[in-house]
Parts: structure tokens; C-alpha cells; sequence
């Protein structure tokens, strides 16, 4: 049985071939990441919000609150 030599070349366009599509896969999964981590953001500031409109601070003490300045419990 005789091996079959195959040219450096058709090596080369075969890699390059695969590494192509591992790279539209790569970059397939990581547009369906930023996707979920951009969902995962709007639902956190829905909750921000909500929770903001159901507290009983005014819009200054958050704000306060947020900078890093105590806010006093009177």
C-alpha cells in the first residue's frame, strides 16, 4: 500500500478552513453572550428602579446614598 504525500499546501488551505469555522463558532457564542449579559443589565436596572420608586427616600437622599454620603434614618 503506497501513502499518499499530501502538498504542504492543501495542509495549509485545510487549517486555515477549520480555523475559520472556529472562529464563526467563537464568535456565534460570544454574540449570544454579550446578549445575556445585556438582558442580565436591563433586568438589574428594572430592579434598581423598582426599587427606587418603592422605597421611601426621596429622590435626593438615593442620590446622596449613591455618592457615598451617610444618609441620617430620622
Amino acid at each position: 500500500m503506497a501513502r499518499r504525500s499530501i502538498p504542504i499546501e492543501e495542509k495549509i488551505e485545510a487549517q486555515k478552513e477549520m480555523v475559520s469555522k472556529a472562529k464563526d463558532k467563537y464568535e456565534a457564542e460570544l454574540d449570544k453572550l454579550e446578549k445575556l449579559m445585556k438582558k442580565r443589565e436591563e433586568l438589574r436596572s428594572k430592579e434598581l428602579m423598582e426599587a427606587f420608586a418603592n422605597s421611601e427616600r426621596s429622590f435626593e437622599e438615593v442620590l446622596r446614598f449613591l455618592a457615598g454620603k451617610e444618609v441620617c434614618d430620622e
